[in-house]
């Protein structure tokens, strides 16, 4: 299955996380707040300028600069398939 970087993902739509490609403290800190490989992560806004943007991961919404998001790997979740999941 094809895999993107989470920064490039659309406010409202949905992923499962592939893996998080980051420098070691900054892994661990992503691996902490949920980016595990096959959580789902929804795009809920983004700043007028693109950076940061915010995420909700396991319930709670974390905002990412964008290069810390460009370095987990992303790929469709089945749900987002269907539909986007703020529509």
């Amino acid at each position: 299955m094809d895999t993107f970087s989470l920064n490039t993902l659309s406010v409202g739509h949905s992923a499962q996380v592939a893996q998080v490609c980051a420098a070691a403290a900054m892994r661990r800190r992503l691996m902490d707040i949920g980016l595990i490989p096959g959580a789902q992560v929804t795009c809920v806004a983004k700043s007028p300028s693109g950076d940061p943007a915010a995420y909700l991961i396991c319930g709670a919404v974390i905002a990412l600069r964008s290069a810390d998001a460009a370095e987990i790997q992303v790929q469709p979740s089945p749900a987002a398939e269907l539909q986007p999941a703020l529509a």
